[in-house]
């Protein structure tokens, strides 16, 4: 019936040059040693899900131990913006219409934030490493006193606007872009907590 899930196998320890399977003490060393910001970004949103079940709880361990390392907010901030520019460089939209993952105020914006706050503050809040979702995170980013809890939950809400619109898209076999109009209040709002936590206004 077509394709279920891609795979990016460039997400693999040492990217497309990289094996195809490494050991998970490969793993742990590759991600605490060489593994890029953006490759820690990917580890946020990583879950465990078929095979040995002792397997995957160390896995598990893993991935927290990396997420929870004490990081330099800075150049964390530095690296998280760069990859963001590098990702709109290369999804331009000459349209009208405004592209709910790929435009300023959409969706990948919102993940760069959730991400940000989680590689950044899961050194002292340990419950930032949950597999809870963007929407719960931003929450919980709120409450931890991270963004102010009116914002992230205003833009937890957008984003679920977002998804719900890119769902109806896709079931339709149309690309996930909308008339601005009809997401400029959600796009504002994640423009602005864009500004709050990251000091960079969103062209």
């Amino acid at each position: 019936a077509g394709q279920l899930f891609e795979t990016d196998l460039r997400l693999r320890p040492n990217g497309d040059s990289g094996l195809m399977v490494v050991s998970l003490e490969a793993f742990r060393q590759y991600q605490l040693e060489n593994a890029w910001v953006w490759e820690h970004q990917a580890l946020t949103r990583a879950r465990f899900c078929a095979g040995d079940r002792e397997i995957g709880r160390k896995f598990e361990a893993i991935r927290i131990e990396v997420l929870r390392q004490p990081r330099d907010l800075a150049k964390l901030r530095e690296e998280v913006l760069a990859m963001r520019q590098r990702m709109a460089d290369a999804h331009t939209n000459k349209s009208d219409l405004f592209d709910l993952k790929h435009a300023r105020g959409g969706m990948i914006d919102v993940e760069f934030i959730v991400q940000y706050l989680v590689l950044g503050y899961a050194h002292p809040h340990a419950s930032l490493t949950g597999n809870l979702g963007n929407i719960a995170l931003l929450k919980m980013a709120g409450e931890l006193g991270l963004s102010p809890s009116d914002e992230a939950a205003a833009v937890a809400d957008s984003y679920r606007e977002y998804r719900r619109l890119q769902h109806g898209l896709r079931l339709n076999n149309q690309v996930s872009r909308v008339d601005r109009a009809q997401v400029a209040d959600q796009a504002a709002g994640v423009r602005a907590l864009w500004n709050r936590v990251f000091g960079d206004t969103l062209d």
